[in-house]
């Protein structure tokens, strides 16, 4: 992988990964555009690579991975917000930390689900401190990718998640520009293009 261009542990689809020129989109990926720059996005989930050419691929996990590993209590988890109301983000899960640095260090620990699975990250889950005062509209928006906690495996069809440790929380934002967002502290992420600054439960970078 280049220095220069870090990427994500795992890639969600439809996460830009990097701009063309003078990268190019390889397997896994395609490129968008807006009105000033092309962008490669990612297809599929998987483990994003770039190589020697500057072609930029994703690679789902090969068959010898887990992929059929269920979520359960005390498993770190990636998954993409849905919905959002007062009370509760309702989230995708598509990646489970396995063992080894996995979701945490870009290792072989995390894997990425088959199929996803519905979870759910109520209000007072959201951070440890001041919960009387937590708004989820200043902690989470609809497509941030989050790393998550099992808490519960909740009933039927929602698996409960915590956000309320320093090292989790939203880890991919974007601006309703499309731009990515980037953290400045536990509770801000900021646009490097634009400047603006917009309110999450920021995880902490590992």
């Amino acid at each position: 992988m280049s220095q220069n261009l870090p990427l994500p542990p795992i890639a969600l689809p439809g996460q830009p990964l990097a701009q063309s020129p003078p990268y190019a989109a390889g397997p896994g990926t395609y490129t968008t555009q807006n009105p000033t720059r092309t962008v490669i996005t990612a297809s599929v989930a998987g483990i994003p690579r770039v190589h020697a050419d500057k072609s930029v691929s994703v690679t789902r996990p090969s068959p010898s991975h887990p992929l059929l590993l269920l979520p359960e209590v005390a498993s770190t988890v990636l998954a993409r917000v849905t919905r959002l109301n007062p009370r509760q983000a309702t989230v995708e899960i598509f990646a489970i930390q396995g063992g080894g640095d996995g979701i945490h260090g870009g290792g072989d620990g995390g894997c990425v689900c088959e199929h996803t699975f519905q979870g759910v990250i109520r209000a007072q889950d959201v951070r440890a401190t001041e919960k009387d005062r937590i708004k989820m509209l200043e902690s989470f928006r609809v497509g941030d990718v989050v790393r998550a906690v099992v808490i519960s495996l909740g009933d039927q069809s929602n698996y409960y998640l915590s956000t309320a440790s320093n090292s989790l929380g939203v880890v991919v934002a974007h601006s309703d520009a499309g731009d990515p967002l980037h953290p400045i502290n536990w509770r801000q992420m900021a646009c490097a293009r634009t400047g603006i600054v917009e309110e999450r439960k920021v995880a902490k970078p590992i």
